[in-house]
């Protein structure tokens, strides 16, 4: 009798525990009047008192998601134990005060789902998560992310261009989207042509929001330029404007599109330069490579992984897995100084497994990665594992720039050399200094002449006024050479 009893406690602590800690989420009738198909975010911090706005993989905050099918206005869904979930399932997270949010993903924004333009969502709401189980929390999404304003001066122009290359990939009209920054003396001298510098933010930024800033490139020596701010941003996070399988040939459009249309709209006299930090870095360094005929010169700062031997100190050729090392110790993936854990590479990818698309190792996932035969995404990391993927090498290994400068050096050579400058801070955060080493070393064995600088800082604390001197200058040089070719 003794051991049944124990057996019915058993399921009715299992049925308490499968019914725990429900949210029911709807979205207002007003604000959208058709059914809605696709997937629902639940965001909670005890910190944060606007969830949906985490810097995903950094605050490592409970998250959940369900997929709905034809949810009609009103109608509630539902998030339970059956929820995807990082890092536990609801009705395991840890009592207390939290902040939640709902955010239904439209797929109409950029890689941040929480800002993404036409996501519906709901006000942050204080709850308390506690032991009473059988109790469901209501949640309504009353509003919708409104697009970000681009405030233009008679000086700095929003600039977009639609690309008929992404749109016939995407199937839907594709925008190049941009700011353009003009020399003071544009509308004074109407004769006068100007050399153009594409400064590339990194991940996240918006160039809406940060055009105008980097004010030290509105100059080359004595010669004012106009200034392009490009973003990257993408549903699946930064484009990197690498030509993708999964993101489609962003190069091609920057290169045979929007740079054709910049010229015939503003006077540009034919110096083409790249600048860009981190994701920034990193595409200014793809663009110089594979489109060497079109810039003159790129200065990257601190770029994303540039030698896969080294993509997050891993070495992605060799290694088996990426949470954990052959000592089975966790991989940090963001650090202090390049030494000290704040992230580890499990939390940042199980994270992202919830909020499914965007983020940033979903954008490297989809800049280098591609499809199988059924259609199906190949990814590096086996998120519930930390597994790599040994058939999505191959095709990473398309964007490991240290491979295609090493094997295509010879073709390369007249068109790179002297026109690329790689600077990068000695303790970053993201171990990109170590990868710009096996960098540096194979173009020292081809005695390439390319620049490589480190300095004291991490990916954060670089850009000190020496530090943008040392990289204004390298441009002016290049500019220089380039005036020399071209009188």
């Amino acid at each position: 009798m003794k051991k049944i009893y124990l057996i019915s406690l058993c399921f009715i602590l299992i049925g308490f525990h499968v019914d725990a800690q429900q949210f029911e989420v709807n979205f207002n009738t007003n604000l959208r009047q058709d059914s809605f198909t696709g997937q629902v975010l639940l965001y909670m911090s005890k910190v944060n008192t606007s969830p949906k706005d985490i810097a995903v993989g950094l605050e490592l905050t409970p998250v959940f998601r369900v997929s709905v099918t034809d949810l009609k206005p009103g109608e509630a869904v539902r998030f339970d134990d059956h929820a995807i979930s990082y890092p536990v399932a609801l009705s395991n997270i840890e009592r207390g005060t939290y902040y939640v949010q709902v955010v239904f993903d439209l797929n109409l924004g950029d890689g941040n789902i929480g800002s993404g333009t036409g996501n519906l969502y709901s006000e942050p709401v204080r709850v308390e998560i506690d032991k009473a189980f059988l109790k469901v929390i209501q949640i309504e999404a009353t509003k919708s992310v409104k697009p970000i304003r681009m405030y233009e001066t008679d000086y700095l122009k929003e600039f977009k261009v639609q690309s008929p290359l992404l749109s016939a990939f995407h199937n839907t009209a594709i925008f190049v989207n941009a700011a353009v920054s003009l020399p003071k003396d544009y509308y004074k001298q109407p004769d006068k042509t100007y050399p153009v510098i594409f400064s590339i933010f990194g991940f996240g930024a918006n160039y809406k929001l940060y055009s105008g800033h980097n004010t030290f490139l509105e100059q080359l020596g004595d010669q004012p330029t106009i200034v392009i701010y490009l973003d990257g941003n993408c549903p699946e996070g930064h484009s990197t404007y690498a030509n993708s399988d999964v993101n489609g040939p962003w190069g091609d459009a920057l290169v045979k599109e929007f740079i054709p249309a910049l010229q015939k709209t503003y006077r540009t006299n034919g110096a083409f330069l790249l600048h860009g930090h981190s994701s920034g870095g990193w595409t200014s360094l793809w663009l110089q490579v594979n489109y060497p005929k079109t810039f003159v010169g790129a200065w990257a700062s601190a770029p994303d992984q540039v030698d896969f031997r080294n993509y997050q100190d891993v070495n992605i050729y060799d290694a088996d897995n990426i949470y954990y090392n052959s000592k089975g110790q966790s991989r940090p993936l963001f650090t202090i100084a390049g030494r000290f854990p704040v992230t580890f590479s499990k939390d940042f990818y199980q994270t992202e497994d919830v909020i499914y698309r965007g983020s940033q190792l979903h954008a490297f996932d989809a800049v280098f990665g591609g499809y199988d035969t059924d259609g199906k995404r190949i990814r590096l990391v086996d998120d519930a594992t930390g597994k790599i993927n040994k058939n999505a090498i191959p095709l990473w290994k398309r964007y490991d720039l240290s491979i295609l400068l090493r094997n295509h050096w010879d073709s390369l050579k007249k068109d790179l050399n002297g026109k690329i400058r790689i600077s990068v801070g000695t303790s970053d955060n993201i171990f990109l200094n170590r990868s710009v080493a096996l960098l540096e070393k194979e173009m020292n064995a081809l005695k390439a002449q390319m620049e490589f600088s480190y300095v004291s800082g991490d990916h954060f604390t670089l850009f000190t006024d020496e530090y943008k001197q040392a990289g204004t200058d390298f441009l002016v040089q290049c500019y220089q050479n380039w005036l020399q070719e071209n009188p």
